[in-house]
């Protein structure tokens, strides 16, 4: 099996060195550029092609995922001390929106980064245990519109399975139904959830007591 093919985003070259650092201690994870600023890292994918982008925390984020392409490269971001405060929580939520696949405080443990690059490698979804809290303790922005309806015991099943992080085929598999009826019931329980992503939709659903994670 092929490394996963990573490259790092941080404010300083201290940092970047550090982090490079950190992940040579796995051998398969190869760290295939670096970069500081924001300007000419569109650039930079392209010509790399990364399986992940690891990226230092800092305000541009937002608005740099959103001029990428995330089909294309996975996204883990590590998170400073902002997760100590309440915009520090939007913020996180608003990643996930945006499709970010990784977040994890900035002191996480090598081995914690490592394993959430190699998951979002293969188009998982990983949350920090502080981070999940954090996003737990946000009010729940479904239930304050009045727009969450129930859902079937067919769609609890599955959101509980998007928390485990299970792909439409492992799900179609599981339960025995088409890849295309998988879809169907994912597309339902993001609406009735007011949901925009899976990650979002396995968050509400366990604020309103669906699953339990």
């Amino acid at each position: 099996m092929s490394a996963v093919r990573v490259v790092i985003v941080a404010q300083s070259i201290v940092m970047q060195a550090g982090l490079e650092a950190l992940l040579a201690t796995d051998p398969s994870v190869e760290v295939i550029g670096r970069a500081v600023g924001w300007a000419a890292l569109s650039e930079t994918l392209q010509v790399l092609q990364p399986d992940v982008m690891l990226v230092e925390w800092n305000a541009q984020i937002a608005t740099l995922v959103e001029d990428i392409e995330l089909e294309e490269c996975a996204i883990v971001v590590l998170m400073n001390d902002e997760l100590e405060d309440t915009m520090g929580a939007e913020a996180i939520a608003a990643l996930l929106r945006s499709g970010v696949q990784g977040i994890l405080p900035l002191e996480a443990a090598a081995d914690e980064i490592i394993a959430a690059l190699k998951a979002a490698a293969t188009g998982l979804t990983v949350l920090h245990a502080d981070v999940l809290e954090m996003l737990l303790a946000l009010p729940s922005r479904s239930a304050s519109e009045g727009l969450m309806s129930g859902l079937t015991a067919r769609e609890t099943e599955v959101l509980g399975m998007l928390a485990e992080g299970l792909g439409n085929k492992a799900i179609a598999r599981r339960l025995n139904i088409s890849d295309h009826t998988v879809k169907f019931h994912i597309s339902s329980i993001l609406s009735k959830l007011n949901a925009s992503s899976r990650t979002e939709a396995v968050i509400l659903g366990a604020k309103q007591g669906w699953i339990l994670l």
